[in-house]
């Protein structure tokens, strides 16, 4: 019996001190984590709008959307983060447009979990270059097995046709609320 209380003792006086230390490791390095992902969203508004010198979040419930202005503070689009499901779990992408929303300066692809040698094409240049000024208007298509014919298609990866279906609906369902915001006057 008094083996048993011991030991119960001695495993709650651990379970406290490792609690209390992993409460602290989290306090410590929780300002680090936003500090990094703040600066993994600025590297990324400004990779996809290069011509954008600074940016200002727009307030929105919606969406994750930023105004981005040039050196004169003129502004030169809009970078907006989406996000939905690939293949194999969450994908999410900032996507660069331009100032009436009609036309895509270039994606980046910031998570995602597909699966490796195929779904993560996605990440990859030649797949991101299809986007770079293609029209947006009415909407992102995609085709598989031949070459786009027209300014707002993309051709799917060979394999990975899922992953890249899932970036086009991913960045139309971010651009229908962008347009949504923009139609209120909110942008």
């Amino acid at each position: 019996m008094k083996n048993v209380i011991h030991m119960i003792a001695t495993l709650t006086i651990i379970g406290v001190i490792a609690g209390g230390l992993l409460s602290e490791v989290n306090n410590w390095a929780n300002p680090l984590i936003i500090a990094n992902q703040k600066a993994e969203t600025e590297r990324a508004i400004f990779l996809v709008q290069p011509s954008g010198k600074s940016y200002e979040a727009v307030k929105s419930n919606e969406i994750e959307i930023y105004k981005v202005f040039d050196e004169n503070k003129n502004p030169v689009g809009y970078s907006m983060v989406s996000s939905g499901n690939g293949f194999q779990g969450k994908i999410k992408i900032m996507t660069g447009l331009s100032n009436d929303l009609s036309k895509i300066e270039m994606i980046e692809i910031l998570e995602q979990v597909e699966t490796p040698g195929l779904g993560t094409k996605v990440t990859e240049d030649p797949f991101k270059d299809q986007f770079k000024g293609l029209l947006t208007t009415p909407q992102i298509n995609w085709v598989k097995g031949k070459a786009p014919e027209h300014d707002n298609e993309i051709q799917t990866i060979t394999g990975a046709t899922i992953s890249s279906k899932s970036v086009v609906a991913i960045i139309n369902s971010g651009l229908v609320k962008a347009r949504a915001l923009k139609e209120k006057g909110a942008l």
